[in-house]
């Protein structure tokens, strides 16, 4: 077992020069996280408009995927790194959870980037983060299901919070989620139409070219979204 641990943290900016600033560090951003000690893979990604699963983007909110050896790189990082403090001065508003990986299948530009941790509680949040590369000849056909795909996601009382995010508009997509518990999760999974109907597309169509899903027990989380903590669940500290 590995004692990897990911973060994901939300941005969200005001005002044209924030947002100007946080596209730009999409490019520039690269060459201060390539040399992050302890630090094994991670992804720059804006975000969907109005926070969904959308082909086009919001300017105002972006997302950064870390994967790190142990904790105390990630630690390290969080409070000394000074990327992060710019981060800090430029964003309104930040968001990071701390996840142990449970399991991962798939991959992300041909890595496999996700260890099983050597710590899980059964009883901790659930977050889910899927990631796709979308074939060109499949866009239309796909995104024209997603609407209806993330109807029954949006109404599950067990979802804290979801987020659509990405690499590349319209071919490269994410989605983060946020789950009460495992059982939750497995509800939704077994008992939604759209999303049985959505995993019988995909698989019928080849919809892909790559793919990966992964889940995750949440441990903690910093800052808050949308000014108050998403929920108040004890874990969000």
């Amino acid at each position: 077992m590995s004692e990897q641990i990911t973060t994901i943290s939300f941005f969200r900016y005001s005002g044209f020069k924030s947002k100007l600033w946080a596209l730009k560090m999409m490019q520039f951003g690269h060459a201060h996280l390539k040399s992050v000690q302890g630090l094994s893979f991670y992804r720059l990604m804006g975000s969907g408009k109005n926070g969904g699963f959308n082909p086009f983007p919001d300017w105002s909110v972006y997302s950064l995927l870390q994967v790190w050896e142990n904790q105390s790189a990630a630690d390290r990082f969080f409070e000394k790194h000074p990327l992060i403090d710019q981060y800090r001065n430029k964003a309104s508003e930040i968001w990071t959870l701390y996840l142990r990986n449970i399991a991962a299948h798939g991959t992300w530009n041909k890595k496999v980037p996700f260890e099983k941790s050597a710590i899980i509680s059964q009883d901790s949040p659930i977050a889910v983060l899927t990631r796709a590369t979308i074939k060109w000849n499949w866009l239309i056909e796909f995104w024209k299901y997603v609407p209806t795909s993330q109807k029954s996601l949006k109404e599950n009382p067990g979802l804290e919070f979801s987020i659509g995010v990405g690499e590349v508009p319209i071919l490269q997509m994410a989605t983060f989620s946020l789950w009460k518990d495992a059982a939750s999760l497995k509800q939704f999974a077994y008992q939604s139409t759209e999303h049985r109907v959505a995993i019988e597309k995909t698989r019928n169509n080849n919809w892909y070219k790559e793919e990966l899903f992964s889940r995750f027990q949440v441990f903690k989380t910093q800052g808050n979204w949308n000014g108050i903590l998403p929920n108040s669940s004890s874990y969000l500290q």
